[in-house]
């Protein structure tokens, strides 16, 4: 699976309807190009891969570093593609806001109108509801999800495009996925993430770093909620609060994992946690649930309603703190290039892709001249 994140500051202005109007044109122009020439599935892996998605809404002539890019270029695709999903054999579902909780509704009406069988309709539904819930539980990055678009062919071929907003920074950051050679939701699902800026104390399950700790999340679950309450009471009658941090205190405890001294304090520090983490009765009542409903994998236990990024962190935390299995706090975004640089930074130039590159844009300019 293909997945990357692009930051962007926030924009609160309104594309005006003069531009939106020939965006919708132009990416009209676009699709018809994509699918006669390459086939939908291209266009849902070209859609899936971040840089692709910016230089197409640079090219429809929206701010490169807006995070309206991202909204208003997936709805003038959308609107482009109106009356002739099935023509071209790609479908768009969801957007922004209120407008994103209608994705599974409409990934079920085109799987109804392309006959999908119901294992079918139903796995496209649940891929775009983990994708959300990883980006917005797994990946604990202060950014808030609030667009959220999955693409898809008839095929079977998808994409999702969502973007979160961190509202203290006053930026945006855009996640990508794509279903090809999918073969896990949880772990290590980038494979290239770009951004302008890296956040501090992520808490990042996705990593391969993180596998014991989810493994040990999982096992707790498994072992019952009284035995999940003990560990959590252990915690909170050893925490303390230091310069807006919390700190767990232990003294003459036989943790092994935290190999303490005798006589002596242990400050074990854990990023963005409130004091008052642990009070939480919802937090209880969800943990309890969730451990009668014995979840046989993390995926499992994720996809369960009312698991959100609390409750991912509570398990996390004791899974860390009891256990000894640290997490990766490690933002996972890192700094991405289309071909690389003439003096090797990051990269050398990859020059077959900026030739595979030149060769598709000289034939869609060909293309195009020839239609018009």
């Amino acid at each position: 699976m293909d997945r990357a994140i692009a930051t962007f500051t926030l924009d609160y202005g309104k594309c005006p309807k003069w531009l939106f109007d020939r965006m919708v044109s132009l990416s009209k122009e676009v699709l018809h190009l994509m699918s006669y020439e390459y086939g939908p599935d291209e266009f849902i892996k070209r859609i899936a891969d971040p840089v692709w998605f910016q230089s197409l809404g640079t090219v429809l002539a929206f701010d490169w570093n807006a995070s309206g890019l991202t909204t208003v270029l997936t709805a003038a695709l959308k609107e482009a593609l109106k009356g002739e999903e099935k023509q071209l054999g790609i479908f768009i579902c969801g957007g922004k806001g209120k407008t994103s909780r209608k994705t599974p509704t409409e990934i079920q009406y085109w799987s109804n109108k392309l006959d999908f069988d119901s294992r079918t309709s139903q796995a496209l539904v649940y891929n775009s509801k983990m994708a959300a819930k990883v980006d917005s539980s797994l990946v604990q990055d202060n950014y808030q999800i609030y667009h959220h678009s999955f693409f898809f062919s008839a095929n079977g071929s998808w994409a999702v495009v969502q973007q979160g907003m961190n509202t203290k920074n006053l930026t945006a950051r855009r996640y990508h996925w794509y279903s090809e050679n999918l073969s896990d939701l949880i772990n290590e699902p980038h494979s290239g993430i770009m951004s302008q800026l890296k956040e501090k104390n992520v808490l990042d399950l996705t990593s391969a770093k993180s596998s014991k700790n989810r493994e040990v999340s999982l096992e707790l679950l498994q072992n019952g909620f009284k035995s999940l309450s003990k560990d959590i009471r252990i915690i909170r009658e050893h925490y303390t609060s230091q310069s807006g941090v919390l700190a767990l205190k232990f003294k003459n405890e036989n943790f092994t994992s935290l190999k303490l001294q005798d006589n002596s304090y242990d400050f074990h520090y854990l990023p963005v946690v409130e004091e008052n983490f642990f009070e939480s009765p919802y937090l209880k009542k969800i943990l309890e649930k969730i451990c009668y409903e014995n979840p046989q994998d993390y995926e499992n236990f994720l996809a369960q309603k009312g698991v959100g990024p609390k409750t991912v962190r509570a398990l996390s935390l004791v899974s860390e703190v009891i256990y000894g299995a640290k997490p990766s706090y490690e933002d996972p975004a890192r700094y991405s290039f289309a071909f690389g640089g003439k003096d090797a930074v990051p990269y050398p130039v990859d020059r077959s892709t900026y030739d595979e590159s030149l060769t598709l844009i000289k034939k869609a300019v060909e293309k195009f001249d020839k239609i018009n």
